[in-house]
């Protein structure tokens, strides 16, 4: 992978649309709802590491640009001084396999107006970039995986639950909340034993 260049932004901001929401692992001076316009939060990509393996891959959420989308998520302002070991913690922690790209683009954070953000789309030409799942794929996937910081199955539940506390709304996630849940408890020794294998 080639060099990154250095984030000269300052103040720093990172947008968040997935775990980031709720676990950020960076230090934050404070967190405003923001939009991102043109992209679209999706489970559009194969985790072989946080929540899934090579063998049996999970799935993450991903930016996926879309004309006329837009995503709502949390914007985090990086305690100032902080900002190189946030970019080196998110670097280690999103760019694992690749598969993601670091961007800064222009959102719309909540009494600040158009603002930069750091975040990360997916790349759409990496091979574990999957855009065209049906909704019945995701979950079926995401109802067994499990990858290195756990089950799928909490990652999605654990955005659905913060995305509703935030009170933004994502049908497509609480269909897949309730789909999942449908899914193990018609196979509950089946999907319980696959934490036990990883």
């Amino acid at each position: 992978m080639h060099a990154l260049s250095p984030i000269t932004t300052r103040p720093l901001w990172v947008f968040g649309y997935g775990s980031l929401m709720w676990n950020p692992g960076f230090p934050v001076a404070r967190s405003v709802l923001a939009t991102l316009p043109g992209w679209r939060r999706r489970f559009c990509m194969r985790s072989i590491h946080h929540r899934g393996t090579v063998s049996e891959p999970g799935l993450v959420l991903a930016l996926d640009a879309q004309t006329h989308a837009f995503c709502r998520g949390l914007a985090f302002q990086v305690v100032p001084g902080a900002e190189n070991e946030t970019v080196d913690e998110l670097r280690a922690r999103e760019l694992i396999s690749s598969a993601y790209l670091e961007r800064e683009l222009v959102a719309q954070i909540d009494g600040e107006g158009a603002t930069q953000v750091l975040t990360y789309i997916v790349d759409t030409h990496h091979d574990q970039y999957v855009g065209d799942l049906s909704l019945e794929d995701q979950a079926q996937i995401i109802a067994g995986a499990v990858g290195g910081r756990g089950p799928n199955d909490e990652y999605l539940r654990n955005t659905a639950q913060h995305l509703h506390e935030l009170a933004i709304a994502d049908a497509e996630l609480d269909w897949l909340v309730a789909r999942v849940q449908a899914i193990q408890a018609e196979q509950p020794t089946a999907v319980g034993s696959r934490g036990f294998e990883e």
